[in-house]
């Protein structure tokens, strides 16, 4: 019949699908994602055009602070319809606020605004962090 790992393996994917059966998504989600093997948030960011602190924000109910509980399998929501950047950087060694807003011709207030994890002075942008930096506000809200 069965090995096993095999019956392991199974189980394993019932319960992923169990617990991912549970997770909704917002209604007015405008982007989504499902978590493959190896993912991390910085990797997801990057490769879907989405800041780093927008996919933590909004996905505040599955993902915690340090993002070392994504799930393979688990639904994720990258952006609100509305309040969705799109428009993003990954953040290189050597580059500072000045250096990227410079580069995306956006101002500093703006790029502060949406990147709220981002301090005021910018010494906690850390290489591989993908930041927002669209040219307007994102009115992000709860």
């Amino acid at each position: 019949m069965f090995s096993r790992i095999q019956l392991i393996a199974f189980t394993l994917a019932a319960a992923l699908c169990g617990v991912n059966a549970q997770i909704q998504l917002p209604a007015d989600c405008a982007r989504n994602y499902t978590v493959r093997l190896g993912d991390t948030c910085n990797a997801i960011s990057a490769e879907l055009d989405v800041s780093t602190f927008q996919l933590a924000y909004v996905n505040n109910a599955t993902i915690d602070a340090a993002c070392d509980n994504l799930a393979l399998g688990e639904p994720l929501c990258l952006g609100i319809t509305g309040q969705d950047c799109d428009v993003v950087r990954v953040v290189e060694d050597g580059d500072s606020c000045a250096v990227i807003v410079g580069d995306a011709g956006v101002e500093l207030s703006v790029l502060l605004a949406n990147n709220p994890n981002v301090n005021s002075e910018c010494s906690n942008i850390y290489v591989g962090e993908v930041l927002c930096t669209a040219e307007g506000v994102i009115p992000y809200t709860n």
